[in-house]
């Protein structure tokens, strides 16, 4: 008898393809030792309220009313609501067909597309098209949207930059194309070297690959636990994260000139992943977007070069991963291939509604003089400011430990150590059949009950070993938090270690 459909022998093979480490095998390891009723810090995934932060008020009070749009009509509202929620519940109510239990255009409310082209507008100094911006279920679903669109089979490469955020090389083996990496390093805080991007790149095409525009820095290192790179005809997209995950750089307005117009001779679509720009813990370098940098340096770049930005309410000081809200926006796409994308966009017919208006909220924030701005300013600059202290606490914790190095979390919301595993300790996970970080990152976990990342999930050059873990514990647990890791280190390099003084790099 022939295997079913849904047999495992019969499956779609890109399927088995995808790996996934944010929720992979120390995620399930973690789930179970939860189960049992171990305590577990879940530090593997960048979910603030899972974490203990607390939702905004108004948005949240603006969205509940439209939930519930009965409440509006009761005359004790104006006792539980402020009445500047009230009367945003009602704009946003206005926008819809029918509630948020109506579908809305594929591409998201109308008049909440606006809202984001004004926010951008505001943002930049340049004006932007409604018509051109697609709400989401998140930055996630739109990211796949686009690279859908992009990759046509497994000889079109993405540039994605190592370590890398698996939604990229888990969507690109989904889709069938091929993940071409540029590595970013270390020792320059994560920078970007434009010549290692160009060898990067001249690497690929010896190899018969065309580049497309994922935010992929390939360097000429060898790379773990990415076999999939070098195996595509056609490198098509680049991909940038800024500020980045996992490694918490922000890139400088000098290091966006030299990726644009580095796409711009490559002819490569520059897909900028920046949704953690509201996420920025020192002054040197704050956020700019690669659209702003784009418009500054004018003609040819700026009215030929292929731009494709994503958003989203699930970082910054919202948080409000569950509620799937985001967008992206496209610049200098041709119409035609709008067009095209409106119509897969279609299959699903509407992104999530309430998203869609935690998203306006977004971009539309309360202004000086609103009923609830002063509260709104004091939440919203209280989780900042906690943010800057944590990841503070956190990259002086690992530095204090020993053979562990940290470069400092600019932005976003990770810290990602090295960790110098002694031979020994890499020769007892080979005895396991494990890569030795996961090896380490199992042993934190029964330990402590921290569960992080390896760094193998992101790609690292080969026999470097780091591992990801997000700043979102609360900041009175984060000091034992990091004695906790001290202690388990320090105890993890006693026993591993044929000598003490072991090199931190």
């Amino acid at each position: 008898m022939s295997p079913k459909a849904l047999d495992y022998e019969s499956l779609n093979e890109n399927v088995k393809k995808v790996q996934y480490a944010v929720r992979g095998e120390l995620y399930l390891r973690a789930s179970e030792l939860e189960k049992e009723g171990k305590k577990i810090i879940f530090t593997n995934v960048g979910n603030p309220h899972a974490l203990g932060q607390k939702p905004l008020s108004f948005p949240r009070q603006v969205v509940a009313l439209c939930q519930a749009p009965f409440l509006l009509d009761d005359p004790n509202v104006g006792l539980i609501f402020p009445a500047d929620a009230i009367a945003k519940a009602k704009h946003y109510l206005s926008l819809t067909s029918g509630g948020l239990g109506a579908y809305s255009d594929s591409r998201g409310l109308p008049g909440v597309r606006k809202e984001v082209a004004e926010f951008i507008g505001r943002r930049d100094g340049y004006p932007s098209d409604p018509e051109l911006i697609f709400l989401t279920d998140g930055a996630s679903k739109g990211v796949m949207q686009i690279l859908n669109t992009i990759i046509r089979g497994e000889g079109d490469g993405i540039l994605v930059p190592v370590p890398q955020y698996p939604l990229y090389s888990a969507t690109i083996s989904l889709f069938g194309g091929s993940l071409v990496p540029y590595y970013l390093e270390e020792t320059a805080n994560w920078g970007l070297d434009i010549n290692n991007l160009r060898e990067s790149v001249a690497h690929a095409r010896s190899k018969g690959i065309t580049v497309s525009i994922a935010h992929a820095f390939c360097l000429n290192n060898k790379i773990t636990n990415l076999d999939i790179f070098w195996n595509s005809e056609a490198v098509r997209a680049m991909v940038i994260i800024n500020p980045g995950n996992p490694t918490g750089q922000c890139l400088s307005v000098a290091n966006l000139r030299e990726i644009l117009r580095f796409c711009y001779q490559e002819n490569l679509v520059l897909l900028g992943d920046e949704v953690y720009q509201q996420n920025i813990y020192q002054d040197e370098r704050p956020f700019i977007s690669a659209r702003k940098v784009m418009y500054d340096m004018g003609p040819p770049l700026s009215n030929e070069l292929e731009l494709v930005s994503f958003h989203t309410v699930s970082k910054g000081y919202w948080g409000e991963c569950g509620q799937r809200g985001g967008y992206f926006e496209m610049t200098n796409i041709p119409p035609k291939t709008v067009d095209e994308i409106y119509k897969v966009a279609s299959i699903s017919l509407s992104p999530t509604v309430p998203g869609q208006i935690f998203v306006g909220l977004m971009v539309n924030p309360l202004k000086p003089g609103d009923i609830s701005y002063d509260q709104f300013i004091r939440e919203s600059k209280g989780i900042l400011e906690s943010l800057r202290k944590r990841a503070r606490i956190m990259t002086d914790g690992f530095n204090s430990c020993r053979n562990v190095v940290c470069n400092f979390t600019e932005g976003a919301m990770y810290s990602f150590p090295q960790i110098r595993l002694p031979p020994k300790a890499i020769e007892a996970a080979r005895r396991l059949g494990k890569v030795p970080d996961v090896f380490y990152c199992l042993k934190l976990l029964e330990a402590t009950g921290i569960s992080t990342v390896p760094g193998s999930g992101f790609g690292q050059k080969e026999g470097v070993f780091h591992l990801r873990t997000t700043i979102l514990p609360a900041e009175e647990e984060m000091p034992a938090i990091m004695a906790s890791f001290k202690k388990f280190n320090d105890e993890f390099m006693e026993q591993y270690e044929d000598h003490r003084g072991y090199s931190r790099m």
